[in-house]
């Protein structure tokens, strides 16, 4: 999608492909699910040069990064199965840019994976997956 598309979205010029529509809803019902858990919001649509994290949260004294799969459909697989090597390795440069603007703070993290089950518009499951991969290895801290 061009930047001009997402103008005309953004102005309500008009609607916004169905899979964006799907993936938005997604998100809201993850960070509605994972604040009923007790984790604290802290940003959604995260972005730096190499990627976005859906959504950043903490849980107590850990920094959670959380990539949210949003699927109509299971078919054969489970959506986390879409969390590949590479969108991993993207995923952990994305979160370093993260802690780089926050000045490197010394915090655990972890990265978590929701999964949203929907059935025509209605949710049919979301399933939080914690701690589903660490920090790609050539970024890993001693």
């Amino acid at each position: 999608m061009n930047l001009w598309e997402r103008f005309r979205i953004w102005q309500g010029l008009n609607e916004a492909p169905p899979h964006l529509r799907r993936g938005k809803l997604g998100e809201r019902l993850a960070r509605k699910h994972l604040r009923r858990l007790g984790m604290k919001f802290l940003a959604a649509n995260f972005r730096s040069d190499r990627g976005e994290i859906d959504l950043v949260f903490r849980d107590e004294d850990c920094l959670v990064f959380v990539e949210v799969k949003t699927r109509s459909a299971e078919s054969w697989t489970r959506p986390a199965s879409a969390v590949d090597a590479r969108k991993r390795r993207l995923l952990s440069q994305t979160a370093l840019d993260y802690l780089r603007r926050l000045r490197n703070p010394r915090v655990r993290v972890r990265f978590d994976i929701v999964e949203v089950l929907l059935a025509g518009d209605e949710v049919r499951e979301i399933r939080h997956l914690p701690n589903t991969f660490a920090l790609s290895s050539p970024y890993r801290h001693g």
